[in-house]
């Protein structure tokens, strides 16, 4: 009996691996994908950063600590977020699925789900890129000090990652690639609105603000901005909001993708 076990564990480790390489190898070639094209790069690297100096440089943020950039920051780490998984990754397979590249992918031995995940794999490692870049751009022009919870903050990161990249899947693999492009457009710009990195819920209509903090992004910029202070309670409810929705949009991406 312990020996059928053993081989059992065998075949099933025997079948992850290659399983592991395929996703890797995929979310390697997402990644380089991501990085030749010129749009992305704006989208993904240099629009925050332009977001962060330019309300940094205004006076009509609140400040936290006595600096502005205590309280941008994390809404703009949420922005971008927000901008590699759902605009990035959603409008790029959209194309993907249209211009055929998915069905031929639909042909080889990575499944499904497979696919999905290596897409967040890929889009996780661009935000490493994006939290240096803004990160680094907060330190060099405003001599802002991390503070927080890095493992608290890395976690979000993840949740949040999962969330928006499962929505811009699943918009591309239900939708036409010019309804994704369209949809995934204005729910950025819904989600700016709305998710109080810019502008605080304070500053909404009560109704509005109640509705803003049930929506991922305003989950997502509250939980980081609690992860990235020291004074701050645990968002556990903003946690709670923000995994809801992964689990929920992730589910539905795995079920509603398609190939062609």
């Amino acid at each position: 009996m312990a020996l059928q076990t053993l081989n059992q564990n065998t075949k099933d480790g025997n079948k992850a691996a290659p399983l592991m390489r395929q996703i890797l190898t995929q979310a390697q070639f997402e990644l380089l994908l991501t990085l030749r094209r010129g749009e992305n790069i704006l989208v993904t690297l240099i629009v925050p950063v332009i977001l962060l100096i330019f309300f940094a440089s205004l006076n009509i943020v609140p400040g936290v600590n006595g600096h502005a950039v205590n309280f941008l920051l994390p809404g703009i780490l949420a922005l971008a977020v927000m901008a590699a998984g759902m605009v990035n990754l959603g409008i790029a397979t959209a194309y993907e699925r249209y211009y055929g590249v998915l069905k031929r992918l639909g042909a080889s031995p990575l499944s499904r789900s497979g696919l999905i995940i290596a897409k967040i794999v890929s889009i996780l490692v661009l935000e490493v890129i994006q939290v240096i870049l803004v990160g680094g751009v907060a330190i060099v022009l405003y001599g802002w000090q991390p503070a927080g919870s890095p493992l608290l903050v890395l976690l979000v990161m993840i949740l949040g990652t999962v969330t928006f990249s499962a929505i811009g899947l699943a918009m591309a693999g239900a939708l036409r690639a010019e309804m994704t492009l369209a949809g995934a457009n204005a729910l950025f710009l819904l989600f700016v609105l709305f998710g109080g990195g810019i502008l605080p819920l304070s500053h909404l209509p009560a109704p509005l603000a109640a509705f803003a903090q049930l929506l991922p992004a305003a989950a997502l910029t509250q939980a980081l901005q609690a992860a990235m202070s020291n004074n701050s309670a645990f968002p556990g409810f903003a946690l709670l909001v923000l995994t809801i929705w992964a689990i929920a949009v992730l589910i539905i991406a795995i079920r509603t993708f398609r190939w062609e």
